[in-house]
C-alpha cells in the first residue's frame, strides 16, 4: 500500500464547494488534493442559481468574470395561480451591490471553478473514493479508492468533507443529521420551450385544491441559450420511486432519483396543464426524479474534520440558497485552515469558530427553505427589501462570533457583518475611480483606516506585530482631501509608504457611517471583524489577539 504525506488538506468531492475549498486554498499556497468518486462532472443543472453574494465571492476569488460571460441575468419572476396572473416579482439590489441575481447551470459552475483550480497546478482526481479515515491529535490518516481499485493510504493535515448529501465524512464523524424529507416527488428537466416569456424572467404556475392546498405546479428557471429553461413539476404516479427510496444507511432521501426518467411526453403534460400560454417542449437534455430532505448536522466539524455544503445541510430548493450557502461555507473556512497550516500563526480557537458562524447560518437557511417550500415564498412576513436582500445573502453575518469584536450600537455595518461596496475612491496615480472590492481584492488581512489621525506610526505597528505582518493597511481619506494631504497621510516615520485612497464621491463615509477617524479590519472573507472608532492601537491588538497566535512572527 503506498503512503503519502506531503499534502496539507484533503478534500472530498468536486461539486462546486469542494472546487471552492480547494481553490481557495491553493490561492493562499497550502497544499490540496481534491478527490471525488465520479469519473467525470455530470452533465446536469441541478443548482442554477447564483445570488449577489456568491459573483462578490467569485470577484475576490477572481471568477465574476467568467462566470457573468457563462450566465443569464434572473431579472424575476412570473406568478400564477389556477391560470390567474399575481403580481409580478422583480429581483433588484441597491445601487451600492456591484452585482444582480443570475442563472448558471451547475455543470458550468464546476467547469468555471474546475478551470480556475487549475491555474494553480491542481487538478481533481476524478473516480477516486474516500473509504474511511481516522484522526489524531496531529493529523488526519485517510484511505482512498482509486479508478482501478487500489488503495492507498494518505497522511493529511485537514480534511474537508464536501461530500454531498450521503457524505462519508460525515458519516466517518458520527455526526447526527436530524430532519424529515417532503413526501412529494419532482421531476427536473433541462429543455426548450417556444413561449414568449420576456427573457430572464422564471415562472411558477400552481393549481391549487378547494382547501387551498397546491396540487400542481411547475417551476421553470432559465438557462443560457434561447427558450431553455431548468423546470420542475411534481412526479406522475408511474414515476414515483416511492418504494424504492435510494436513501442509503442515513435516511437523507435527497437528490437525483435512479431509474427511468421524464419523457418529452410527461413534460408536455404538465405544460398543457399549467402554461400561461400554449408551448411545446423541445431538445431535452437531460431529464431526473428529484425527492428533497431538509437535514443539518449539530455540529460542522470535529477535530482536524469538517463537513460543508450538502454534507452539512440539505433542503428545499426553493431561492436557490442551497449550492451558495455550501459555496460561502467553503469561502469561510479555507481561510481559517490557511492560516492554521502554517506554524503558529492561528489562534487555536479559530478553526473552532467555522461552527460557531456557518452552523446558525445553515440553521436559518433550512428553516426558512422549508417555511417557503410549504407556505410559499410570497407568504413570507419581511418586507419585500429585506426579503430580497435575505435571498441574495448579504444579510449572512457573524454577530457574536467568538473571532469578531462585540457589534455594539451605532449606524453603518458592526462587527460580523458583510463589508459593502462603494465606489468613487480614488489615488494619485489612476485617472479612473475605483471600487472598494478593487483595493480588497487579491488581499487577506486588511486594516483600513478612515481619515488620517495622531499616532498612525503606532497603530500600523500594532498591526503589524500582532498579526505577523499579516495584516495589510490602507488609508481612506476623506471627499475634501487633495493629493499632497493623502501623501502625507500615508506616509510612516520610516518613510514607508502605506496605499491611500480618497472617497471622493462621499459613498465610503455614508455606507460605512465614518464620521470620524475610524479603524476597520476586514476579514479575508469580506466581513468586518473589528470598528474602532476612534483607532485604538490597544483594543486593534486584543481583536488580533483572537484570530492570530499571540506573538506570531513574519
Amino acid at each position: 500500500m503506498a503512503h503519502t504525506y506531503a499534502t496539507d488538506v484533503l478534500v472530498a468531492g468536486a461539486g462546486p464547494v469542494g472546487l471552492t475549498a480547494a481553490a481557495e486554498l491553493r490561492r493562499r499556497g497550502v497544499s490540496c488534493r481534491i478527490v471525488d468518486r465520479l469519473p467525470a462532472r455530470l452533465p446536469f443543472a441541478k443548482a442554477v442559481g447564483i445570488q449577489p453574494r456568491t459573483l462578490e465571492v467569485w470577484d475576490r476569488m477572481g471568477l465574476a468574470r467568467a462566470a457573468m460571460e457563462a450566465a443569464v441575468p434572473m431579472r424575476g419572476q412570473y406568478l400564477y395561480v389556477n391560470g390567474a396572473e399575481q403580481p409580478r416579482i422583480d429581483l433588484s439590489v441597491p445601487p451600492e451591490v456591484p452585482y444582480g441575481f443570475a442563472a448558471l447551470p451547475q455543470y458550468e459552475t464546476e467547469r468555471i471553478l474546475d478551470e480556475h483550480l487549475g491555474r494553480f497546478g491542481t487538478a481533481v482526481e476524478r473516480g477516486t473514493e474516500l473509504v474511511s479515515f481516522s484522526q489524531d491529535a496531529d493529523g488526519v490518516t485517510c484511505r482512498l479508492r482509486n479508478p482501478s481499485g487500489a488503495e492507498e493510504e494518505v497522511r493529511t493535515r485537514f480534511l474537508m468533507g464536501c461530500d454531498g448529501a450521503h457524505s462519508i465524512v460525515r458519516k466517518g464523524l458520527g455526526l447526527t443529521f436530524e430532519g424529515g424529507a417532503f413526501a412529494e416527488e419532482y421531476m427536473l428537466a433541462d429543455v426548450r420551450v417556444d413561449w414568449d416569456l420576456p427573457p430572464g424572467y422564471a415562472l411558477r404556475a400552481m393549481h391549487t385544491d378547494s382547501a387551498g392546498a397546491v396540487d400542481d405546479v411547475l417551476v421553470c428557471i432559465p438557462l443560457p441559450g434561447r427558450g431553455r429553461y431548468r423546470m420542475s413539476m411534481m412526479v406522475p404516479p408511474e414515476l414515483s420511486t416511492a418504494g424504492r427510496i435510494e436513501a442509503a444507511s442515513d435516511g437523507a432521501a435527497h437528490g437525483l432519483q435512479s431509474g427511468r426518467g421524464p419523457e418529452q411526453a410527461d413534460i408536455q403534460a404538465v405544460l398543457d396543464r399549467l402554461s400561461p400560454k400554449p408551448t411545446t417542449a423541445f431538445g431535452i437534455r437531460w431529464t431526473s426524479v428529484f425527492r428533497i430532505s431538509h437535514r443539518i448536522v449539530d455540529r460542522y466539524g470535529d477535530g482536524r474534520v469538517f463537513v460543508a455544503g450538502d454534507a452539512a445541510h440539505i433542503h428545499p430548493p426553493t431561492g436557490a440558497q442551497g449550492m451558495n450557502t455550501g459555496i460561502q461555507d467553503a469561502w469561510n473556512l479555507a481561510w481559517k485552515i490557511a492560516l492554521a497550516v502554517e506554524d503558529g500563526a492561528a489562534h487555536p480557537g479559530l478553526l473552532a469558530s467555522y461552527d460557531a458562524e456557518r452552523r446558525p447560518v445553515g440553521e436559518e437557511v433550512v428553516g426558512r427553505t422549508v417555511r417557503h417550500a410549504v407556505e410559499g415564498m410570497e407568504n413570507d412576513p419581511d418586507d419585500p427589501a429585506t426579503l430580497m436582500l435575505r435571498e441574495a445573502q448579504l444579510l449572512v453575518g457573524y454577530r457574536g462570533s467568538p473571532i469578531v469584536d462585540p457589534a455594539g450600537e451605532g449606524r453603518g455595518p458592526r462587527p460580523g457583518d458583510r463589508a459593502p461596496d462603494c465606489e468613487g475612491l480614488t489615488g494619485p496615480i489612476a485617472g479612473y475611480p475605483l471600487r472598494l472590492y478593487d483595493v480588497l481584492r487579491e488581499r487577506e488581512h486588511v486594516l483600513l483606516l478612515y481619515g488620517a489621525g495622531a499616532g498612525l506610526d503606532r497603530l500600523v505597528r500594532t498591526a503589524r506585530e500582532s498579526s505577523g505582518s499579516r495584516l495589510e493597511v490602507c488609508v481612506m481619506l476623506a471627499p475634501d482631501a487633495d493629493a499632497e494631504a493623502g501623501a502625507d497621510a500615508g506616509t510612516e516615520a520610516d518613510g514607508t509608504m502605506l496605499p491611500v485612497y480618497v472617497d471622493s464621491r462621499g459613498e465610503f463615509a455614508r455606507l460605512y457611517a465614518a464620521g470620524e477617524p475610524t479603524a476597520f479590519v476586514i476579514r479575508p472573507d469580506g466581513y468586518l471583524g473589528a470598528r474602532l472608532s476612534p483607532p485604538d492601537p490597544q483594543a486593534l491588538a486584543a481583536h488580533l489577539a483572537a484570530v492570530f497566535a499571540t506573538g506570531s512572527g513574519d
